[in-house]
């Protein structure tokens, strides 16, 4: 039998959506649903490796973790990745399928509808439930033609819709009213209520508004969901957290906000430590003398190198380096730690080669092959702030273009040994050999705690500083906890039964 379906849409991007849609997975679960979500185009550069491998966009994960199921890509069958400002990497069903500008992207959508709908229909056979998710906003007219991720996606899934509105940067009742006046009749018709998202104050003199919007679009108002702050993963670049600065500790953490940041998901557990400060910065007036340094993740290292470069930021960060901070490089920020960058085949821009930090004796060169894996890796050396840290399991994923050369002056201190689910041997992370420069592919090293902790307090005993008090933190128990306030507050927010008889009335 095919599950039955909601959609959430949404008048803008960051709007909420993603949440919302999260939050009603993790209620349909509770009431004992099975459950999945599905966005048919996903663009951001938060992304995961499944265990097959696959490439996904980030929400989806955060979604199946909320409908506690395991992720997969027929859950987010096209994931675009910008590389530029007018190009992206785009991946189809998990694979890398290519590089294309906003117009060719958009003549080549009419091919992917029909295996959209094709994967949506195989994921509908299994569950109760689908959760639909649109991108942006279903009122670009412009698009309208060849969309497969809003309303073009509603009718390929016969999809009934709830649009949501954000209240918190003003205007939610125009944004709401503007959205439907472009819709078409029939779209109208499938838009069976509206949510309005991020509120902050007393609602009592919001009904008055929520009255005559009623009146104006001719849909219920299903419910007013307070801003609500909740550590749960955020999706791309526009998120707040890097406007603000987690917890004031004495432990000092920067974050290199690059052009171009990935998987910035990779510093959550560091944002939750008791005593650890996170900010994430980009201009060297700000990088003050943190504590510790990191390159994270980016999806175009050349450009974002050459950012560094032109703004001071490398020249401050190796003078930082110098005097004692510990630098650790993720995934391309580990590539631009080497001395030798090379982009022959102009993979990830028109930059063929360029000089590295030189903070690490790597070279990298750049490949049209993806490497695109989940890891279980093992650390292999025990000096310096890795004191203490000899044996401790690491867990992870890969996902990157390039392939790296270790050379001499560098320390292993991490070795893969299962990738996929196969035993190997494989070295995937180095140091400098004074121990305050360290790099690795591998996504989700701080997710690990017995080592971010070791990590942390090893830094801490260089400051002369007691070790940290909380070291009980479970990631994954805590992660359980916000879904669970997440759905809380939308079930206590939404007319769920309303939902449910939205829900009910879909195909």
């Amino acid at each position: 039998m095919k599950a039955k379906c909601i959609m959430i849409q949404g008048t803008a991007s960051s709007v909420g959506k993603s949440l919302v849609t999260a939050g009603l997975c993790r209620i349909l679960k509770q009431d004992g649903l099975s459950v999945a979500p599905f966005k048919s185009q996903n663009m951001a550069l938060n992304s995961f490796i499944t265990k097959e491998g696959k490439e996904m966009g980030r929400a989806q994960v955060v979604q199946a973790e909320a409908a506690g199921i395991e992720p997969s890509v027929f859950m987010n069958p096209v994931l675009l990745k910008p590389t530029t400002d007018k190009k992206a990497q785009v991946i189809i069903k998990g694979e890398v399928y290519g590089n294309m500008s906003a117009v060719e992207y958009h003549e080549f959508k009419p091919k992917l509808s029909s295996m959209v709908k094709e994967v949506y229909e195989e994921l509908a056979g299994s569950y109760d439930v689908i959760v639909l998710e649109g991108a942006g906003s279903p009122a670009e007219i412009n698009l309208r033609e060849k969309d497969i991720v809003n309303m073009g996606m509603a009718e390929l899934a016969d999809a009934p819709v709830v649009l949501v509105g954000d209240i918190d940067k003003g205007g939610v009742f125009a944004s709401l009213a503007g959205t439907m006046l472009l819709l078409t009749e029939e779209e109208k018709r499938r838009v069976k209520g509206v949510i309005i998202n991020k509120f902050r104050g007393d609602i009592d003199i919001l009904k008055p508004g929520i009255k005559m919007l009623e009146d104006i679009i001719r849909v219920p108002v299903l419910g007013v969901i307070p801003y609500t702050r909740l550590n749960i993963e955020d999706e791309d670049s526009l998120t707040e957290r890097f406007n603000q600065r987690t917890h004031e500790g004495d432990m000092d953490i920067a974050v290199i906000k690059l052009p171009h940041i990935s998987n910035f998901t990779d510093f959550n557990v560091l944002e939750n430590l008791e005593g650890v400060s996170v900010r994430y910065e980009d201009r060297v007036s700000r990088l003050g003398n943190p504590d510790l340094v990191i390159l994270p993740g980016t999806k175009n290292t050349l450009e974002d190198l050459l950012f560094l470069r032109k703004s001071g930021m490398e020249a401050e960060i190796i003078r930082r380096n110098r005097e004692g901070t510990v630098v650790f490089g993720i995934c391309g920020g580990y590539q631009m730690l080497g001395v030798q960058l090379e982009d022959p085949l102009h993979t990830e821009s028109g930059l063929e080669k360029m000089a590295g930090m030189g903070l690490l004796n790597v070279k990298t060169v750049f490949q049209n092959k993806k490497t695109t894996t989940q890891v279980r890796a093992g650390v292999i050396d025990g000096e310096g702030i890795l004191d203490g840290l000899n044996h401790t399991e690491i867990s992870g994923y890969e996902i990157h273009m390039g392939s790296t050369e270790i050379l001499d002056g560098c320390v292993p201190y991490l070795e893969i040994h299962e990738l996929l689910g196969k035993n190997i041997k494989k070295l995937d992370g180095v140091r400098n050999e004074t121990g305050t420069v360290f790099g690795t592919y591998i996504h989700g090293v701080f997710d690990n705690l017995d080592f971010t902790a070791g990590l942390i307090n090893n830094i801490r005993k260089r400051k002369g500083l007691d070790k940290m008090v909380d070291l009980t933190l479970d990631f994954k128990e805590f992660k359980e906890s916000q879904y669970e306030k997440l759905a809380e507050i939308v079930r206590g927010s939404l007319d769920m039964k309303l939902v449910y008889e939205i829900i009910g009335g879909s195909r």
